[in-house]
């Protein structure tokens, strides 16, 4: 069976977002001065080949843990799927 990990990373709220102020500054130079605040992370799909939910979500945290974040700089979080 697999599964296929939905991936999203982001900066540590106490983390200055320079993309994030970059990407609100230019919204409010647009005209949306509704737009209070971006946050940019990154998102992945990843396809885990484990016989069981418990094994593939061991899996997703250990890479996420290992190469797919900065423990020091960011948080993930991640919803697993059946794949056929």
């Amino acid at each position: 069976m697999a599964f296929k990990a939905n991936i999203k990373v982001t900066l540590r709220p106490s983390i200055l977002d320079v993309q994030g102020k970059a990407a609100q500054h230019a919204l409010e130079n647009l005209g949306y001065s509704s737009v209070s605040s971006v946050r940019i992370g990154k998102y992945m799909e990843v396809i885990i080949g484990e016989d069981s939910r418990a094994e593939a979500e061991k899996v997703a945290i250990e890479i996420c843990q290992k190469l797919l974040s900065n423990p020091v700089m960011e948080d993930f979080t991640f919803e697993l799927e059946p794949v056929n």
